[in-house]
């Protein structure tokens, strides 16, 4: 519910107990008005004198409760809405007598704002997900004792020493130490980041190996992490209150039929000097302008066009993401896990004179045996089945590995910790082309090297290509990775612009920059991604495989793992925002027009009522044209994971 409706948003405690559907208040009164106003109707199918109108008062009574008392007070601070011209329209009926017809737009409406209440209340909750990030214990140094505190109990200035395997509790500097840390919390980056004194590590992030000791450079309600739940919390509310377009569209019809129906009321009675019959008339006025085609033309064209979405497994919420999607002329698209598999893998293997291919992974995997390091799980993929593990293994902090093979010294290493040499030309080629490359030596001599790559999804590029056939003017790379990786993976996707190096903030920042030229998509599977997300004008998720808190934080999820469900989801949005629009022009036209034909006498009460219900009959069928699923041409797009190549392509709109 946005203040635009005139209803006021209650923000959800984010500790608070996940509501169910059923538990949202909107939804309960949505309900039981529907069940009162279909029991009145039937009554009075039966001739039963008293019980239906008693029945027909109640579901008005309840149904109003979700927008009649809210909008009263946003009248009084001079804010008008679809929710302002309901509650006249109800009133009106009433005083005609026609309560059935006011029970029924209190019904439709309810409903459209119970499922607004639903989607703000789950969107709060998701980011309790965040909080859980950080440990609920963290190991501080305090006058040369150790001891275990809670996080929120950290001053800046402590020393946090953190072990193997262990979450760092809020942002700091490491002061001794050096460890290959997982910061996929943070930046989205699968392969883990080395460390050392001097570096800068923040919240949520896991230690690799070996014990840190970091300077605290932030409170726990300050640090970074932090920060990302405040980024989401603020952008969020910048979203709930953003007017939807039939709200723009009610703010002067509203004033504009209270001032007519006033006119024709006083006009007429000082003219013809028979106030009933102008007060009669200026009431039938009132009722002409209920918007009973106009409240449901936005909703049944949103619950057809997302019901047609799930079934493709696109998971859109709500009308106000619908009109989000259709309106996007940008994409920002997350690296790892977005355009790429988020599986690193070896793409090359480099032989020195005299080795070959076998003997380079040989080694390698020999030495990766017993790590759990992500590089070390594409070499050992790529290596021989249950490589032998190579003895005295040894960690050299930030630059590779030492052992012995059959009583031969063995290393393997980043560039500068093992010379290049004759490879350096190559090694080079593969850097830039977004690959990470370990060199390995045997007895002294280099024998080889082995790059590994997180590589593009296999649809990536023809999905980057399908965006710009539906409109979209600008695509873009963000991510945490270093830029010639970012670079050289954007050069294969046809990536228009690529953000490297960035930090959750920094990716709002360049989301909010993008926003000044076009309307956004940001679209992430990581926790990290959230508040970008939150902040683009629509938030898209990679659900089947992204965090909780990505899915929350956005407005559309895309529950496959295909990234052509994108421009084909763009697609059906605009499509249905198309749709939307006649609905809307329909309606709205019909407003205009039986205002003054009510008004001079023209039509009656009878009349009215009975061209707003065929208005509702063709409002209806042109919306759940929204539900065909035409613009999804492949539908199994949404749910492969390794699909082949596509026959039909989703079309511009």
């Amino acid at each position: 519910m946005v203040d635009a409706c005139g209803c006021e948003v209650e923000v959800p405690d984010p500790a608070a107990p996940v509501q169910r559907l059923y538990e949202v208040r909107e939804i309960q009164l949505a309900a039981a008005s529907g069940v009162l106003l279909a029991a009145g109707l039937l009554l009075s199918l039966l001739d039963v004198s008293t019980a239906p109108r008693v029945l027909v008062v109640l579901a008005l009574t309840v149904g109003g409760l979700t927008f009649i008392p809210q909008s009263v007070r946003a009248l009084f601070r001079g804010r008008l809405s679809v929710g302002t011209l309901m509650t006249i329209a109800a009133i009106g009926a009433v005083l005609l007598g026609e309560v059935a017809e006011a029970a029924t737009l209190a019904f439709l409406f309810s409903i459209s704002e119970a499922m607004e209440s639903y989607a703000m209340t789950r969107t709060r909750q998701g980011l309790r997900a965040l909080m859980d990030l950080v440990p609920d214990r963290a190991t501080v140094r305090r006058g040369g004792v150790e001891q275990t505190v809670d996080p929120a109990e950290l001053v800046v200035g402590d020393v946090l020493v953190v072990k193997a395997g262990e979450r760092i509790a809020t942002d700091g500097t490491i002061r001794t130490g050096r460890s290959a840390l997982d910061l996929s919390a943070i930046t989205g980056e699968s392969v883990p980041a080395e460390r050392g004194p001097g570096d800068a590590v923040y919240a949520a992030a896991i230690n690799g190996s070996g014990v840190l000791e970091v300077d605290v450079t932030a409170r726990a309600g300050e640090n970074s992490l932090a920060r990302v739940v405040r980024i989401v919390e603020e952008a969020q509310e910048r979203k709930g209150s953003s007017q939807r377009l039939a709200d723009r569209i009610a703010r002067p019809l509203v004033p504009g039929v209270l001032v007519v129906a006033l006119l024709i009321a006083v006009i007429g009675s000082l003219v013809s000097g028979d106030p009933s019959e102008w007060i009669n008339r200026a009431l039938v006025v009132l009722v002409a302008a209920s918007p009973c085609a106009f409240a449901i033309a936005v909703p049944v064209t949103v619950v057809s066009a997302i019901g047609a979405a799930t079934r493709s497994g696109v998971l859109i919420k709500g009308g106000a993401a619908l009109e989000a999607l259709a309106s996007v002329r940008a994409v920002a698209l997350d690296k790892t896990g977005t355009l790429t598999r988020n599986q690193p893998r070896v793409i090359d293997t480099l032989t020195a004179a005299g080795t070959t291919r076998e003997d380079v992974l040989a080694v390698a995997a020999a030495l990766e045996a017993r790590s759990d390091h992500p590089l070390a799980a594409a070499i050992l993929t790529a290596g021989p089945a249950d490589p032998a593990p190579a003895g005295d293994v040894e960690a050299v902090a930030g630059h590779g590995l030492t052992g012995t093979i059959a009583g031969t010294e063995a290393r393997l290493g980043k560039p500068g910790y093992i010379d290049a040499g004759p490879l350096a030309g190559d090694v080079q080629r593969l850097q830039e082309q977004g690959a990470t490359v370990v060199l390995v030596e045997r007895d002294g001599q280099l024998i080889g090297a082995v790059a590994v790559r997180d590589e593009l999804r296999p649809e990536a590029v023809e999905a980057v290509e399908l965006l710009r056939g539906v409109g979209v003017r600008q695509v873009a790379m963000l991510t945490g990775d270093n830029t010639a990786t970012a670079t050289g993976l954007a050069g294969q996707a046809g990536v228009d612009q690529v953000h490297a190096e960035l930090l959750p903030e920094d990716k709002v920042t360049v989301v909010e920059r993008m926003q000044l030229e076009h309307p956004v998509a940001m679209v992430g599977d990581g926790i990290n991604d959230a508040p970008a997300l939150a902040s683009a004008r629509v938030g898209i998720a990679m659900g089947a495989m992204g965090s909780d808190v990505a899915i929350e934080a956005a407005d559309v999820a895309l529950m496959g793992h295909d990234l052509r469900a994108l421009p084909d989801s763009v697609a059906h949005a605009r499509r249905s925002g198309r749709i939307m629009r006649q609905n809307l022009a329909f309606s709205g036209g019909l407003l205009v027009a039986l205002v003054p034909l009510a008004g001079t006498g023209v039509l009656g009460l009878a009349a009215v009522v009975a061209i707003h219900e065929v208005a509702e009959l063709v409002v209806i069928a042109n919306g759940v044209r929204a539900a065909r699923r035409g613009a999804f041409g492949h539908p199994d797009a949404t749910t492969a994971v390794d699909p082949g190549p596509r026959a039909t392509r989703a079309q511009p709109a």
